[in-house]
């Protein structure tokens, strides 16, 4: 194609089975086996990423480490080496700019790449697209998914297609983008989770071709005007979204080292509240959002551990960061009656809040907390960070309405 068919050239690089690969990589006779990259069974952790000979056995990131063994019994386990993946994910960055400026990084694996200033100095999209996954391969010894097309939204779902090793281009034409979306499940479409993929399967919709052709009027009146604009932009191709250039934080969180160790769960559930409402704040002062929460437990032994949990919402309220951390704590950290030194909440797999794949049934009570939230912003930033504590606001709901102690303040949903 020309140079004017591309009014504007957005790539996604998503790098495949990125932490397996580095491993195999690294020790290549774990080539062609089962590999989970995550932490082991018998300590409760989580996966975070399987090779593909794993997947077949339905394990996938995120996964209960218990349960994967369970669906893979015979799998080889190596823990994370953050470090090397570090390392591995800048010198595919070093490539992304020898091509362009315009970086969004999503995450160590993944990220957009704006090429359309690009195209008078290297060529056609295409070119430029291939070129960058060629010495990607070359030079790092990794495999990357392409997908490019006119927005951010086809280029991701492009990029997804055929993994692995995948270059699939949605050229820029309207009618082109519709054909390819049309036979795909509704459940491709940024914003539709399990229960909203329900939902539009109860009112006829099954994939979005089905939905492109939607009576707009018809839809509102059944989810609501900002739901239905949504799925119709997308099922239609349409994302207006810019890439945005420049290092995102990859997490942001608060821990604290105790003087004296914590045996009380009481008085660890009421830490992680505090950082929970601290991370929040720091979220939307950011306008970013995130899909997991990590937990970290220090023992007087200095053992450690860290857990973390993936949400189906990106949020940007202390309620559900609490939640799950609490959760966390509960449920996969066994401290074996030692005392804890350290606590830390982090929240991680961060988007710009417009970037958010937020439920399009908005819950009323997530709503109001996300309002109420905000007024707290304003309150701190008039009068102190002190002015307002979640851990009181708690407290006051409980003398006048019984409201339990584990439940969010200010309308967050859990």
């Amino acid at each position: 194609m020309s140079t004017t068919d591309w009014p504007r050239a957005i790539a996604h690089f998503d790098l495949d089975q990125f932490y397996a690969a580095v491993e195999i990589l690294d020790f290549p006779e774990l080539k062609g086996l089962p590999l989970i990259v995550g932490g082991a069974p018998g300590n409760r952790g989580v996966v975070c990423t399987a090779s593909y000979e794993a997947r077949k056995f339905g394990v996938h990131s995120a996964m209960a480490s218990g349960q994967a063994a369970r669906l893979c019994p015979h799998a080889t386990w190596r823990p994370p080496r953050m470090s090397r993946y570090a390392e591995k994910s800048r010198e595919i960055r070093a490539v992304f700019e020898r091509y362009t400026d315009q970086i969004e990084p999503l995450s160590l694996d993944e990220a957009f790449l704006d090429l359309t200033g690009s195209i008078p100095l290297f060529g056609a999209p295409e070119i430029i697209a291939r070129r960058i996954k060629d010495e990607i391969r070359s030079e790092t010894g990794l495999t990357v998914s392409v997908g490019l097309a006119f927005n951010k939204f086809l280029a991701k779902i492009a990029s997804d297609f055929k993994k692995p090793d995948g270059f699939v281009v949605i050229p820029p034409d309207p009618a082109a983008a519709r054909d390819f979306l049309a036979p795909l499940p509704v459940a491709r479409l940024w914003g539709v989770g399990p229960k909203t993929r329900e939902r539009l399967n109860a009112l006829g919709f099954f994939t979005v071709g089905e939905l492109a052709v939607a009576d707009p009027a018809w839809l509102c009146k059944r989810i609501g005007q900002d739901a239905a604009e949504h799925l119709l932009a997308l099922s239609l191709g349409l994302d207006a979204r810019e890439v945005i250039s420049g290092e995102r934080p990859k997490s942001i969180g608060r821990e604290n080292t105790f003087a004296k160790d914590l045996f009380e769960r009481e008085a660890m559930e009421r830490e992680l509240l505090a950082f929970a409402d601290d991370v929040a704040a720091r979220l939307r002062a950011q306008n970013l959002r995130c899909y997991g929460v990590t937990l970290k437990v220090r023992l007087g032994d200095f053992s450690t551990f860290t857990r973390a949990t993936s949400f189906d919402e990106a949020t940007d309220l202390a309620g559900p960061l609490y939640s799950a951390a609490r959760e966390l704590l509960r449920d996969k950290v066994d401290t074996r009656g030692k005392g804890v030194r350290l606590l830390g909440l982090s929240a991680h797999k961060l988007c710009a809040a417009d970037e958010a794949t937020a439920s399009l049934f908005p819950d009323e009570d997530a709503t109001r907390g996300r309002r109420a939230a905000q007024a707290i912003d304003s309150l701190r930033e008039r009068f102190g960070g002190d002015a307002v504590k979640l851990g009181r606001l708690l407290e006051k709901r409980q003398k006048n309405t019984g409201t339990p102690s584990d439940r969010p303040a200010s309308g967050e949903k859990t």
